[in-house]
């Protein structure tokens, strides 16, 4: 049976969560130790396992729920309102300036590099979010279909899909190049032909 946390408790887990993270995204899953994570926190080794009795895999599959769930924060407000044009092209502004100012240290990083190649159980977390992201963009496309702005015809699920490949894509080339070329080619392109089965009124 899971436990449950006092309020003061909850924001210490947070609290070494987050600084793990940071960690791991400065040198590296397999070099991460619990000293480097309590240095970083300032806990006690007995607090650490206090929150993350199983240890290092425990604490870092945690690190993955947290990166998951950061990625789709980074993306708010305008992930949620998504149903006109307009903002799709903000969300598309505002996700490339994302993830050109954090560089190697994005979440997306440290989730599908990192923490989601090593540590056990964070597949599925992974699975988690890309499900979750896909449902967002589909429920964008599903906006601008009842907005008018789009036809009934086209696909919202395969749109949503292709749409998360194409991020996922672009991410992973700036992640080993340092350009967002292809990242900001994929999105114009998306854009562009979606857009292109709008109504000609629009």
């Amino acid at each position: 049976m899971q436990r449950v946390l006092t309020p003061k408790g909850q924001a210490t887990r947070a609290r070494i969560i987050e600084g793990a993270a940071e960690v791991v995204r400065e040198k590296g899953v397999t070099d991460v130790t619990l000293d480097d994570v309590r240095s970083r926190t300032g806990t006690s080794k007995s607090q650490l396992f206090h929150y993350f009795p199983e240890g290092k895999d425990a604490l870092l599959l945690a690190v993955a729920q947290y990166e998951a769930d950061q990625v789709l924060k980074d993306q708010q407000p305008h992930l949620a309102g998504l149903d006109t044009w307009d903002a799709w092209y903000r969300w598309r502004d505002a996700l490339v300036e994302r993830y050109e100012s954090q560089g190697d240290q994005c979440p997306l990083y440290t989730l599908f590099l990192q923490v989601g190649r090593n540590t056990p159980g964070s597949r599925a977390i992974v699975g988690e979010l890309l499900r979750r992201w896909q449902q967002s963009l589909a429920g964008g496309i599903g906006a601008l279909q009842r907005n008018g702005l789009l036809p009934p015809s086209v696909d919202v699920d395969d749109s949503a899909a292709a749409l998360l490949a194409a991020i996922q894509g672009g991410v992973s080339i700036m992640l080993s190049t340092g350009e967002s070329l292809h990242l900001r080619t994929a999105l114009d392109w998306w854009l562009t032909r979606l857009r292109a089965a709008a109504p000609l009124a629009d």
